[in-house]
């Protein structure tokens, strides 16, 4: 029986990774700009916790780490789900181009 490896985990981070970027490069709607933002941080956190099982396993150094960027990111999303609940008030629309003046 196949064992999944430290490569299968780097290959899939990777796929989320572009994934990831793929998404925010080309994508005009902020909701979606922010879901590639959560993809490209999950796929870090794949690297910490492969990293950590198979390099350093007794340790717990990548899952702190990973603890820390869940925190961060969920931080992150409730700022930026507020900002675009704000724009879409004031705009009616969360495209990007829309929000090009974020002054009062």
């Amino acid at each position: 029986m196949n064992q999944i490896g430290l490569n299968h985990y780097l290959v899939l981070s990777t796929a989320l990774f572009f994934i990831g970027t793929y998404g925010f490069l080309t994508r005009r709607n902020m909701v979606t700009m922010l879901m590639s933002i959560e993809i490209i941080l999950n796929s870090v956190n794949i690297n910490f916790i492969a990293f950590n099982k198979f390099l350093y396993p007794g340790k717990l150094d990548g899952l702190f780490f990973t603890l820390i960027i869940i925190t961060i990111a969920a931080a992150e999303a409730a700022v930026a789900i507020a900002i675009i609940i704000n724009l879409y008030r004031k705009y009616k629309s969360i495209d990007v181009e829309d929000a090009d003046s974020m002054r009062f």
